[in-house]
């Protein structure tokens, strides 16, 4: 095959939290984000170490506002529109459709504000691809249940799966139940809602929370595909190959427990079973999964149509101890790789990386992938005449894109689309910063909360207008 197929699915990416803003308008209730602060408190609280209801008063929380698209969102869809994009991947706020989780009858006002957007995003033949649960989980249900820490999450996740379904029949075709699944593991109150007490055994919480999740999402992928045969429903992975800090085989051995554990999640929503290794993990640490009886065949029975992930960069790792070269990455901590350059936060740039990490799931899993975050955090300076000249970010997503192409024109790679992570600015979740940007629509906000909204197109803007025009031709 020549190039990228026809009708392949060029867009962009957000995440309601990061985005919409309206936090309590339209009867919306709170989410577990909307208690996420901005500054020194921040990681505390998204790993779970911290009581967010001890945080002091004067806490600024970005979710709150965002960069409001609650009410800008017909002149975003137009910019969206503008450049041709051909789909949009963004979240609903489950807290927006059930304010407390629980409630007998969804919030129409949350409901109707979704078909809005679809509505609008169908006329401009953009289609819509939609995250279910996208570090999004109504308050009332961890502090009630302590969010998937209990199995009654389940019910209450089913229910909101059904109500979206089928309201959004035959309009909304590309599903995925959990955003960055894996993220549980390393930053567990952000990426599901979970929070410790001193002396608990935490690995036994995170693998129980898990567990709970894995079925959920097997179970709505039953329930999207009884609804509607058509529907294709994705699992989603913070994903980036491990690579050893050396050829000594500790070295590489230690790459390969890396990998596995941020495939476990896929592993079983993929392949409908727990693997080997994990058992072997849990006998080892005397992890003990309360399950039911119906969940070995849950799981198996009703594993994904697709791959999504997300890939920013790699990761590199030791057997042994290398603090002087450990560097920042997407919430996980990496060696700091000689052979390649970094982004202003510490993220290793590496494009090769993304043909590798493509090529190593493909392999594992002989399902069709969606790359559905890639993107450059980066400081962008307004020039005197207005313009922004991101030449930087066009030169990441280049390298990136021609990889990608590479995986699938040279590696036979199935491949359903690329949505770059923040077309447009928007609040970042591992820092809550607005000054580490990734659109190609500045918005103007800075880390405080302070500024206009007003939206401007960047340089790379008309750059990615070309690369989707071309179907990415332009880059040969």
């Amino acid at each position: 095959m020549k190039g990228l197929p026809q009708g392949f699915l060029w867009g962009g990416a957000t995440a309601a939290n990061q985005c919409e803003g309206g936090y309590l308008e339209g009867k919306k209730g709170l989410g577990t984000v909307d208690v996420i602060p901005w500054g020194e408190n921040r990681r505390a609280v998204m790993s779970g170490k911290m009581d967010y209801r001890t945080l002091p008063k004067d806490s600024y929380y970005p979710s709150h506002e965002a960069i409001d698209m609650y009410h800008h969102w017909k002149e975003d869809i137009a910019l969206m529109a503008e450049m041709g994009f051909k789909c949009y991947r963004f979240s609903f706020a489950w807290s927006r459709i059930f304010p407390t989780g629980e409630e007998d009858v969804p919030n129409e006002e949350g409901l109707r504000f979704y078909e809005e957007m679809i509505d609008e995003l169908l006329r401009n033949h953009i289609e819509p691809v939609v995250t279910i649960c996208h570090f999004d989980v109504p308050l009332a249900l961890e502090q009630k249940y302590g969010s998937w820490r209990s199995r009654k999450l389940i019910d209450a996740y089913l229910r909101y799966c059904e109500v979206i379904f089928k309201r959004f029949h035959g309009k909304v075709r590309y599903w995925m139940t959990f955003n960055e699944i894996n993220m549980l593991m390393h930053l567990p109150f952000m990426g599901a809602g979970i929070s410790f007490h001193e002396g608990e055994n935490e690995m036994q919480i995170k693998y129980q929370a898990a567990h709970h999740e894995l079925v959920a999402s097997a179970l709505a992928t039953k329930l999207a595909h009884e609804i509607n045969p058509d529907n294709k429903i994705g699992c989603m992975l913070a994903a980036g190959q491990f690579y050893p800090y050396s050829c000594d085989p500790e070295d590489i051995w230690a790459a390969m427990e890396k990998d596995r554990v941020n495939y476990f999640f896929i592993d079983v929503q993929s392949r409908g079973e727990y693997p080997a290794y994990a058992k072997k993990q849990m006998m080892r640490e005397n992890i003990q999964i309360l399950t039911e009886p119906e969940d070995e065949r849950i799981l198996k029975e009703n594993t994904v149509d697709y791959i999504a992930f997300s890939y920013y960069s790699s990761r590199m790792t030791s057997a042994h101890p290398h603090p002087e070269i450990e560097t920042s990455g997407n919430a996980f901590k990496t060696l700091r790789n000689p052979y390649l350059k970094a982004s202003e936060w510490g993220w290793q740039i590496d494009p090769v990386g993304l043909r590798i990490t493509m090529n190593c799931l493909y392999d594992r899993y002989q399902k069709p992938l969606f790359i559905v975050e890639n993107g450059l955090g980066a400081v962008d300076k307004v020039e005197e005449d207005g313009t922004i000249q991101d030449d930087y970010r066009i030169a990441y997503l280049k390298a990136h894109i021609k990889e990608m192409i590479k995986g699938v024109e040279e590696d036979g790679v199935e491949l359903i689309g690329y949505t770059p992570w923040g077309w447009m600015d928007l609040v970042s979740a591992s820092t809550g910063e607005m000054k580490k940007r990734y659109g190609f629509v500045y918005v103007d906000k800075d880390n405080a909360g302070q500024g206009t909204l007003e939206r401007k197109k960047k340089k790379s803007f008309e750059w990615y207008r070309q690369v989707i025009a071309t179907n990415g031709e332009c880059l040969k």
